[in-house]
């Protein structure tokens, strides 16, 4: 059986040692690296390549973000899950930007952080779960991708999966709508909807709605205008 193998990244050496603990008791999960600072988190990387990387969002000498955008940069298969003291909207918005699959307060339970680990080493994004329940977030990350569609008007050649008609569903998902208030919006039945949200999730091979909005708005699938529905 392949083992998942996991990198912890903590200047504390107490919460690095439950981290090991809690890892020493999971016969499909192995600690293989240790670092108490974002430049050794880097290293270590390079020398162990994890499957998943747990990092304080405040390591010294490197934060856990700026470690998670060199990762995901030289690593895009590899998941890393942001740790953080409390849960801030700042830290979870920029977690979203530098590619974290999860974003958890160090509080977390152990039996949960290794259910969180064995999710994020199948490549799931858990984060996407996070973020929409936060309104300043996915405030901000829908405002960002409206200024970065606005600017990427000009390049028509970007590929995307889906139809013009699932890209206007998912605009209206990301807005927040119901499959019966995206009905009434387009002029279409609530059937309709649902078959084009099921065609979605397949392409994206996503579990749910918020997932698919996520991962559309990453990849710049969703267009927004001044005037798309609400």
């Amino acid at each position: 059986m392949n083992r998942v193998q996991v990198l912890v990244v903590d200047d504390q050496p107490l919460y690095r040692r439950g981290i090991r603990s809690t890892l020493e008791n999971e016969s499909d999960l192995v600690l293989v690296g240790e670092a108490a600072d974002g430049p050794s988190a880097v290293q270590q990387v390079d020398l162990t390549t994890p499957d998943v990387i747990l990092v304080d969002v405040n390591a010294p000498g490197m934060s856990g973000l700026e470690v998670t955008r060199v990762v995901k940069r030289r690593n895009p298969q590899i998941g890393v899950i942001i740790l953080t003291a409390r849960d801030d909207d700042e830290h979870l918005f920029h977690a979203i930007r530098v590619g974290a699959a999860a974003y958890v307060t160090k509080d977390v339970h152990a039996d949960e952080l290794v259910h969180l680990i064995r999710r994020v080493a199948r490549g799931e994004y858990l984060i996407n779960e996070h973020v929409l329940s936060h309104p300043f977030v996915a405030s901000r990350v829908l405002d960002q991708f409206r200024e970065l569609s606005q600017l990427d008007q000009v390049n028509e050649s970007v590929f995307s999966p889906l139809t013009p008609r699932e890209a206007e569903i998912l605009d209206c998902v990301a807005q927040g709508n119901s499959n019966k208030e995206i009905a009434r919006i387009l002029a279409i039945s609530d059937q309709t909807v649902k078959n084009h949200i099921t065609s979605i999730l397949r392409k994206l091979a996503v579990n749910d709605r918020t997932q698919a909005v996520i991962y559309a708005l990453r990849h710049g699938w969703i267009k927004f205008t001044e005037d798309s529905p609400v």
